[in-house]
């Protein structure tokens, strides 16, 4: 029973993750986020090959997704260490998340709840003529703390997954030892009671 309702969790785990990272999909693309693109990607493909681990019993399936799950964690945590400008990391001059090939930033920044956007001109020198420099006000809530909130839920997800998938896996592998030891018995040249002839065995009498 116990195991069950750990597989039945797991499924619900995996999808809640799909739909949560889909979603963010969307937005990285909007806001031309390729390194969280590239990122999101692999871990749809991960969190699929999970889910059908864990539907057909294959224990390495799931122990990939566990294991994708630590390195996902650590990417999330590292995006909420850049929108929180932790260490030297600088959500305004690094271009770490568009591999430095254009100068978007997150797709929040102008599209959050209440936001103002107004065009600045003349744009400033340093700016590229294929940009249009911009302020924003007026934000209910700031773009970074929206990212470090997809970020945490993401992380949560992934915990919750960790430890499910690893009760999974070692569910499984106790169900596979104990299948093999109730059919060991043909290993080590176990036969059955054989069956007994049903011819009888006349007396034979010799005369003298």
């Amino acid at each position: 029973m116990g195991y069950c309702s750990g597989r039945c969790t797991l499924i619900f785990i995996c999808g809640m993750q799909l739909v949560c990272v889909l979603e963010r999909q969307i937005f990285d693309f909007l806001g031309y986020q390729w390194a969280p693109i590239l990122a999101n990607f692999v871990h749809i493909i991960i969190v699929i090959l999970g889910l059908f681990g864990t539907i057909q019993y294959r224990p390495r399936y799931i122990t990939g997704y566990a294991v994708w799950l630590v390195l996902w964690v650590t990417w999330n945590v590292f995006v909420i260490c850049f929108y929180l400008e932790a260490g030297d990391l600088s959500k305004e001059t690094d271009l770490i998340l568009t591999f430095n090939i254009s100068m978007h930033r997150s797709w929040w920044m102008e599209n959050g709840p209440g936001c103002t956007v107004t065009s600045v001109t003349p744009a400033p020198d340093w700016a590229p003529e294929d940009h249009r420099y911009i302020t924003v006000s007026g934000c209910f809530l700031e773009y970074q703390y929206i990212e470090v909130a997809h970020s945490s839920l993401q992380i949560v997800l992934a915990l919750a997954g960790f430890i499910y998938a690893c009760y999974v896996v070692k569910c499984i592998t106790e169900e596979e030892d104990s299948f093999d030891f109730i059919g060991g018995f043909d290993s080590y040249g176990y036969q059955g009671p054989q069956k007994t002839s049903h011819l009888q065995l006349q007396p034979m009498y010799m005369s003298k």
